[in-house]
């Protein structure tokens, strides 16, 4: 280790020592508080793309399947489906227990609204491509049918009828996505308080800023398996003073660890440290529609080669991470993940290439490239970001100004297009390579980078149109083959799950999706005297 890592690490163990609790409230006894990251951008399951707001619509509606412990899509809202033989028509059969909070049912007619509403336009969600294999999904959100064009009908209450443009394995597996979560009469939500859901929990509150509040939901289908009468979704966006808060008895789970040394933290806290391999990855995007970056591959790739995954995920973020060299991480089924042709290459060769590809883009000592980094506010992202500046100026003589903003202000310059160079992250929405390589398609509603390749677009459409598992498996792999020779953004590591799960919380579970329901959760008892642990 070198000496600026045995004095950062030092500094940081220092600092969790003195992280002591100062709170030494017991928690009620029917009430759970979830960290849960950052402030959500929208309880609409339509509008949210953010993980904090995903957790909090899971607990609150439900789709047609949901995901159990081992991240397979199982039945929920549905209480069965089948398909036809040519893998294009499934039919759903709904419960008939299903009730709306209010009380009413859920129907058929529900789902059908909703997903119309998903695709139009209007709605303006990023989310829209989920339906994509649906029968004229893409046509409509490109405005070019209308939504009652959809391939979706509801012949009666309880049966729902999807017609797909091919066949699509993983279909069950989309419809246990937020995204497609029925609203009250296919209509946008109302606030918290006032909200009328079909899941285990109905939102009750929100305290922006602070924290989301979520009651059992007397008229859930199965409502009396529910043991946790009330949800604290608590948003805390620095991993250091949620880790705070958790050890002053405030947090029953955290949303992420500080970074620290893993086997400090177990060792104080044994088996409430929780860790499991996470279908995610965490990059710097470009904004491929403004200089620098436009058209500027070889400057893209200068700067992908000359960031030391390495040193970031063994001395910053210290929690296991993969260094990521490519797009899909390992773990996913039927699929070979691609990685950048230089990953093997010694650091020396890397770095000799790098600043040739640095002086063939036009900069150099005399003319150094200029640019802000912008990142989520958060001491993991603030070091992350320093570290990435320190390795370029080193490598290269860039000029990197780190700048740090407010969650959902950096998704806002995000999406003006103010910010050419920020940090983001992709987790998958379900168990399949084509939950990650479909964001860096020209017409998916998250493509943050504004990639633009009609090969690449080639490719993924010619997955999409065959039932050939060896075929569509050739096809994404030569996706992401062609996206990393663009370069349209920089991977730098692959995630793990990591939580702390207080003991009084029974049934927590981890899985590669990081999907856990609150529904099938429980607290145990207090034992009488007890506290916070003060260690």
């Amino acid at each position: 280790m070198t000496e600026f890592g045995r004095a950062w690490r030092s500094l940081v163990l220092c600092g969790l020592i003195g992280l002591a609790a100062c709170s030494r409230s017991v928690a009620p006894a029917d009430t759970l508080r979830r960290g849960n990251g950052p402030e959500p951008d929208s309880l609409d399951p339509a509008l949210a793309r953010s993980d904090s707001a995903a957790t909090i619509l899971r607990d609150a509606y439900e789709g047609l399947a949901r995901l159990d412990v081992n991240a397979v899509a199982i039945p929920a809202a549905a209480e069965a489906w089948s398909v036809s033989a040519d893998g294009r028509t499934w039919i759903y059969t709904l419960r008939a227990n299903g009730r709306w909070s209010n009380g009413e049912p859920v129907t058929a007619d529900d789902f059908v609204r909703s997903w119309r509403r998903l695709v139009d336009p209007a709605t303006g969600s990023q989310y829209a491509e989920v339906l994509a294999p649906v029968e004229n999904a893409r046509a409509i959100v490109e405005g070019r049918q209308p939504p009652a064009s959809l391939g979706v009908e509801a012949p009666d209450a309880r049966t729902l009828i999807v017609h797909l443009q091919a066949p699509t394995a993983y279909f069950p597996a989309l419809t246990a996505h937020w995204s497609t979560f029925p609203t009250y009469h296919g209509l946008p939500p109302d606030p918290p308080g006032r909200t009328v859901t079909n899941g285990a929990y109905r939102p009750s509150e929100w305290r922006v800023g602070a924290q989301v509040t979520a009651r059992r939901n007397p008229h859930y289908r199965s409502a009396e398996s529910v043991t946790i009468a009330e949800v604290r979704y608590l948003h805390v966006t620095d991993p250091r003073d949620e880790y705070s808060r958790y050890r002053g008895g405030e947090l029953d789970t955290t949303y992420s660890l500080p970074a620290a040394a893993l086997d400090q933290l177990t060792a104080r806290h044994g088996a409430q440290v929780h860790r499991a391999p996470q279908l995610g990855v965490y990059f710097y995007g470009f904004n491929l529609q403004q200089p620098p970056f436009r058209d500027a591959p070889l400057l893209r790739r200068a700067l992908a080669m000359s960031v030391d995954r390495e040193r970031l995920v063994s001395m910053v973020t210290a929690l296991g991470e993969a260094p990521a060299y490519g797009w899909v991480p390992d773990g996913i089924a039927e699929y070979t993940p691609q990685r950048f042709e230089w990953k093997d290459w010694p650091r020396v060769r890397r770095l000799e290439e790098a600043r040739k590809l640095y002086a063939a883009a036009g900069y150099g000592p005399r003319h150094p490239l200029r640019l802000d980094l912008r990142y989520p506010t958060g001491a993991t992202h603030e070091k992350i970001a320093l570290a990435v500046a320190a390795m370029w100026q080193e490598a290269l003589g860039v000029d990197v100004r780190p700048v740090g903003e407010e969650f959902r202000s950096l998704l806002e310059s995000i999406n003006r297009g103010e910010a050419v160079l920020f940090r983001s992250s992709w987790i998958g929405d379900y168990n399949d390579p084509y939950t990650f390589l479909s964001v860096l398609q020209s017409n998916f509603g998250i493509n943050l980078v504004h990639y633009r390749n009609a090969d690449y677009d080639r490719w993924l459409d010619r997955s999409e149109s065959t039932a050939d598992r060896p075929t569509r498996r050739f096809a994404l792999e030569s996706a992401e083959h062609t996206a990393l020779q663009d370069v349209p953004l920089i991977p730098l590591y692959f995630y793990v799950n990591k939580h702390l799960v207080a003991p009084r919380v029974r049934g927590w579970y981890d899985n590669v999706m990081n999907v856990v329901y609150t529904q099938d959760l429980s607290i145990a008892p207090a034992a009488a005297g007890a506290r916070p642990d003060p260690r």
